[in-house]
Formats: structure tokens, sequence, C-alpha cells
């Protein structure tokens, strides 16, 4: 339990860094969005898995980016990580701002002393509430497709919430 706590303290660790570097990196107001936060995984038939998630999208004009998406959840000795692209439709209301995505990407579970990378698609959206550079995301919800060593599994979801920066 010690070690799972140790596990998710420095994924939040790691994503509040990224967090407090980016807005220097990154100068163009509105060009990107930044989110981090927590998230729960449910694989089909398997454990109930916690862990963080974050984001980086790259805007292309008010309404559509390209989103990099990595994510880490453990549990039930279980450790499962996505990293994923895709392209992200934003309808810019003036305080909330409904979203979907199409992520496609790797994935990588292990546990056991064993492990095996594989692919995954995400297809999902959320809702931010705020204005201005700061938003908290409501919810993300995503349905999720893996596939590992020739078996794909159709039936996991994927749920996160956190904060939002946009720059």
């Amino acid at each position: 339990m010690l070690h799972r706590i140790s596990r998710l303290a420095a994924g939040f660790a790691v994503l509040t860094l990224a967090m407090s570097l980016v807005p220097t990196i990154l100068q163009a107001q509105d060009k990107a969005e930044v989110f981090g936060g927590f998230q729960y995984t449910r694989p089909d038939g398997g454990p109930n898995l916690n862990g963080w998630n974050g984001a980086l999208t790259g805007n292309f004009n008010k309404n559509f980016g390209i989103t990099a998406d990595f994510s880490g959840t453990y549990g039930s000795g279980l450790n499962f990580y996505t990293f994923a692209f895709g392209p992200k439709l934003t309808a810019n209301l003036s305080a909330v701002k409904p979203f979907v995505h199409a992520l496609v990407g790797g994935a990588r579970l292990s546990g056991g002393g064993g492990g095996t990378t594989g692919f995954t698609t995400m297809l999902g959206g959320g809702l931010d509430v705020g204005h201005g550079h700061l938003a908290f995301r409501v919810i993300q919800a995503d349905w999720m497709l893996t596939r590992f060593s020739g078996f794909t599994d159709k039936k996991n979801v994927r749920v996160s919430t956190g904060l939002v920066l946009r720059f």
C-alpha cells in the first residue's frame, strides 16, 4: 500500500512540476492548454485502478487542437500506463467548454513480475468550467479499446478530473 501511495505521489509531483514550467515555455496566449488531475480506470473484468492523467493540447484555432495524453493508474498489483495522441474539438462558450477527442497510441500493462505493451484508442470528451487561464475539468470520460498480444478488449472506461491551465 505504501509503495502504491509513493507511486501516486511521484506521478502528482511530475505533473505539478510540468504544469509549473509550462507558463515560461509557452508564451502565446490561448495557443495551448495543460491538464493535470486524478484518473479512475475500470478495465473490463479487471480491478479498479486509480492514478494520474496529464495532457498537453496545442490549439490551432479556438475550436481545434492536437492533444498528447499521458496517464498512469495502479491497483491490485497492476500498473497501467497510456500514451496517446489525437485531435480535440472544443465548443468555446464563455465559461463552459465542452470537448470531444479521439486519441490513439500505446499502453503498458505490468504486474506480478511481467508486463506487455500494446495499442490503445480512447474516444470521449469532457467539460471544462472556468474563464481565463485557469479552469476546472469537471469530468473527462473515455471509452478505451486496448489490444495486447492479439487480444482486443473493448469494454474499458476511463474517467478524469482536475485543473486546466491555458496559455
